[in-house]
């Protein structure tokens, strides 16, 4: 079951933008932010390893991660992984992507030098925790980043992941790969990955 509860912190149930990105420092765990509440990450930790997904969780991002490397090296545009913070000014929030995609030189929020803004491509890999949040209410906040071209949401219960890809009029545009013979094509970046190669190692063979 998800649970989207806010934290309190310091004693409130509110906070600014400051007063979050100072607690966040002094934090052990990582937690987003949204007009005011703090919010611990979803599908992470505890949550995450309870779920029983946390092992293909970590496999496949692996998998990915190293993928992306091989074939962005050299290239203006390069992978990086959950302890990058995302700001979206448009609508306050501050998160932690499991991948983002990043070209040219890394580009501060206004407000905070440790957090970063215009990805031009957002990856979330997926637990039962999540599936909800990172298809629903968190793609619409994502879709607010100008600079966003692909969001692309992989299982970790099946074989499944869907790519939200800009079209040339300003729409969002759905490609599922449902199977380990296809590719997963990330036409941002310029790359082609093998579905099989992303879920090597995690034991899931088809779609439930």
């Amino acid at each position: 079951m998800e649970i989207r509860e806010p934290v309190h912190v310091y004693g409130k149930s509110t906070l600014t933008i400051e007063e979050y990105l100072q607690w966040e420092k002094e934090s052990m765990d990582r937690h987003e932010y949204y007009q005011g509440e703090v919010f611990n990450m979803l599908g992470h930790g505890d949550a995450l390893a309870m779920s029983g997904t946390g092992n293909r969780h970590n496999k496949i991002y692996s998998n990915l991660f190293i993928e992306l490397g091989i074939q962005l090296k050299g290239k203006p545009c390069q992978p990086y992984g959950p302890d990058l913070r995302i700001h979206i000014p448009e609508n306050s929030l501050f998160t932690y992507p499991d991948i983002s995609i990043i070209c040219g030189d890394f580009i501060p929020a206004d407000i905070d030098e440790d957090s970063f803004v215009q990805p031009i491509v957002i990856i979330e890999i997926l637990s039962p925790a999540t599936k909800s949040y990172d298809r629903g209410e968190k793609f619409k906040l994502y879709r607010d980043i100008t600079s966003l071209k692909e969001y692309i949401l992989i299982d970790t219960g099946s074989i499944g992941i869907e790519s939200f890809r800009l079209n040339e009029n300003g729409h969002w545009e759905l490609e599922e790969y449902k199977t380990l013979e296809g590719e997963l094509m990330i036409k941002a970046g310029g790359i082609g990955i093998p579905v099989a190669d992303i879920y090597n190692g995690t034991g899931i063979k088809k779609e439930s």
